[in-house]
């Protein structure tokens, strides 16, 4: 592809309920989206990081600017390329996930658009929907919780994930199992939270009949969360520890984890996601796609994903209406607690340009 026009639109889309971990709360997303205009297509990405460096190291401000200095003066430098070939062409730039995920989703959709191919297909999708599941922030109260969970069972949630840390993990985890019954799936997340002398408070949960524990210790401690794998009955997944192919091999290897979460801007994109669900699958663990509070654009990259046949797991995709009064592309909505897989070209969206300029988006324009 020749890439005539890059342009990075930035602007706040507001949750429609605060949503807090044990890393704090956030009110609302701090958007980028990477526009890629080709000499016979456009495409779109966006660019999944917090506004603050606490999920990991990249934070919003920083991946724009590493977009603006070094990625697209990259790509123009290169000439034409395909979007496989963005990760070599960008590859001095040192970690920046988030940022060069954006960048190759826009690559592949406009890629996938002029080739009249859609993304699921493209990786390798099996299903033309996905189960889906809801994440849930850590509450005021255990009651607020409960209320809230039984909320998404009444909206047609088949499988819930609470947010947990030290001081709101056992008794809310208890109260909700019993509110909700055994037929809800049920899992929860750390966001490493915990140390090595948790083991046995965390051991606990196994009462409960959990799919799995999300990232209980530090991203680099595989050792700990491997001691956890041989203590509790619950299966262990890794989010954060998983950054590439090589950190998801070291971690079966060392038997860390028996799940893994796959997050497309915590790998450095849709290909490299693909690569660490091959790799799962050839090793019999399976998968499931995390979500990180992802407009339209986003959630089309993971519904696509997450149709590949390891991915066994439902997913924090979820509907539009789950985080948004209203997305800035067609609403995705929940059906049998499932997702539809875009089947037209690319991601398969729309991006309401004109409600993204009243929320008072900027937008910046490269040109080689």
């Amino acid at each position: 592809m020749k890439i005539e026009v890059v342009e990075l639109l930035r602007f706040e889309l507001p949750l429609v309920r605060p949503f807090r971990t044990s890393f704090g709360t956030q009110n609302h997303r701090d958007v980028i989206l990477v526009r890629v205009a080709t000499d016979d297509s456009v495409g779109w990405g966006e660019c999944v990081v917090g506004v603050d460096p606490f999920y990991n190291e990249e934070y919003t401000d920083a991946a724009y600017e590493v977009l603006v200095r070094w990625l697209i003066p990259m790509v123009f430098a290169h000439g034409p390329l395909t979007a496989e070939a963005f990760a070599g062409v960008v590859a001095n730039v040192v970690g920046n996930k988030g940022a060069k995920a954006a960048f190759e989703m826009a690559l592949l959709d406009a890629q996938l658009r002029a080739e009249g191919v859609s993304l699921n297909s493209y990786l390798g999708g099996t299903r033309s929907t996905v189960p889906v599941g809801v994440s849930i922030g850590i509450t005021p109260t255990i009651d607020d919780l409960v209320t809230v969970s039984q909320s998404y069972v009444a909206d047609g949630y088949a499988r819930l994930k609470l947010k947990i840390e030290p001081g709101f993990d056992v008794e809310p985890v208890r109260r909700v199992r019993e509110a909700v019954g055994d037929a809800v799936m049920l899992q929860v997340d750390a966001n490493a939270a915990y140390t090595a002398d948790d083991i046995n408070h965390l051991a606990k949960l196994d009462e409960f009949n959990l799919l799995l524990i999300e990232q209980p210790f530090e991203p680099d401690d595989l050792l700990t969360h491997a001691a956890m794998a041989r203590k509790v009955s619950t299966p262990v997944c890794l989010d954060e520890s998983i950054v590439s192919v090589g950190a998801t091999q070291t971690a079966l290897e060392l038997a860390a984890c028996s799940v893994v979460n796959v997050k497309v801007g915590r790998v450095g994109g849709l290909l490299a996601s693909r690569d660490i669900h091959d790799l799962c699958a050839d090793r019999g663990v399976p998968v499931w796609c995390g979500g990180m509070l992802e407009t339209g654009v986003g959630r089309a990259a993971n519904v696509a994903l997450a149709s590949l046949p390891n991915f066994t797991l439902p997913g924090d995709i979820s509907a539009s209406a789950r985080y948004f009064d209203r997305d800035i592309t067609e609403p995705w909505v929940l059906r049998d607690s499932s997702l539809d897989v875009p089947q037209t070209p690319g991601l398969g969206v729309i991006v309401d340009e004109e409600f993204v300029a009243r929320l008072g988006a900027t937008r910046e324009l490269f040109r080689p």
